[in-house]
C-alpha cells in the first residue's frame, strides 16, 4: 500500500483543508496512530489513524460560515473592474436582525474569510463565505455532490425537447454537463437544481436552447435555504444547519 502526504489525506478525509493541515502540523497538532507529527511532508498510511488535538478542534469551532443575500453589482470574490466583491457587506450594520444564531458580529470574523462558490456580478441570492476549510471543499471540491437550486427568468422561447436538453445533454468548453433537474415554475421563470458550478453555467445553458436569462437567483445551496433573508443582508450558519 502507498503512502500519501498526510496533509492531502487529511483534506480527502474532510478534517480541514490542505493548508490548514499544514499549520496544524507545524504546531504540532495532528496525531497518526495517537503520536504528533510535526514534519511538513510526512506520509503516512491511508488506514492509519488521524486525529486532531484539542487546540485544533477549539479553532475549528471557532471559524465562522457566513450567509448572505447578494446584490447586483457584487463580485463573489476578489475586486475587478471597479466592483465592490461581496464580502464588504459583512459589517454590523448589515447584519440581518432575524438572525436566530447566538453569534453577534465581531471583525475578526472577516479574517480569512472567503467565498465558498461563486456568483455572477449580475446575479442574486445565496452566497456562503467562510473561514471554514472543511466547508468551503465540501461546497466547492472537485467531487462536491451538494445541490444547488436557482430561480431563473428568461425571455425567447423554449421547445419541449430544448427543457430536455437543459436537464441532460448539454456540453460547455467541451466537456459534457451533469444531470440537471430543470423546470417551469411559472410562465417566464425556470427552476434549475444543479450538481456542478462552471462559470455562468446556467446562462450559458439557456443560450444553447435559445433562451435569454434575464434575471438569477440562487435560493438553495444543499438543505440551506435563502428564506426570508433581505438582499444585502447577512446571518451565520446556526449550529443546526448543514448543507
Amino acid at each position: 500500500m502507498e503512502k500519501i502526504r498526510l496533509s492531502k489525506l487529511m483534506s480527502e478525509q474532510g478534517l480541514c483543508s490542505r493548508r490548514e493541515a499544514d499549520s496544524y502540523i507545524e504546531r504540532g497538532w495532528v496525531l497518526v496512530d495517537g503520536e504528533p507529527i510535526t514534519e511538513l511532508g510526512t506520509r503516512i498510511l491511508p488506514t492509519q489513524c488521524i486525529t486532531l488535538a484539542a487546540a485544533a478542534q477549539d479553532r475549528q469551532q471557532a471559524r465562522v460560515t457566513i450567509l448572505l443575500n447578494k446584490p447586483m453589482g457584487y463580485v463573489s470574490g476578489q475586486a475587478e473592474k471597479n466592483y465592490r466583491p461581496a464580502v464588504t457587506l459583512i459589517a454590523g450594520e448589515t447584519h440581518y436582525p432575524g438572525d436566530r444564531s447566538k453569534m453577534r458580529f465581531d471583525p475578526r470574523h472577516l479574517r480569512g474569510l472567503a467565498p465558498a462558490g461563486r456568483l455572477d456580478i449580475d446575479s442574486t441570492g445565496l452566497l456562503v463565505l467562510t473561514q471554514d476549510g472543511r466547508i468551503a471543499k465540501q461546497l466547492i471540491g472537485e467531487n462536491s455532490k451538494v445541490e444547488k437550486e436557482y430561480l431563473v427568468r428568461v425571455t425567447g422561447k423554449l421547445s419541449k425537447e430544448g427543457l430536455q436538453r437543459l436537464n441532460h445533454g448539454l456540453s460547455l468548453d467541451g466537456e459534457a454537463l451533469r444531470p440537471a433537474e430543470v423546470s417551469w415554475q411559472n410562465r417566464d421563470q425556470l427552476r434549475f437544481m444543479l450538481r456542478q458550478g462552471k462559470k455562468r453555467q446556467i446562462r450559458r445553458m439557456c443560450e444553447l436552447v435559445g433562451l435569454n436569462a434575464v434575471g438569477l437567483k440562487r435560493v438553495r445551496i444543499g438543505k440551506v435555504m435563502l428564506g426570508d433573508l433581505p438582499g444585502g443582508q447577512w446571518r451565520y450558519l446556526r449550529d443546526d444547519e448543514t448543507f
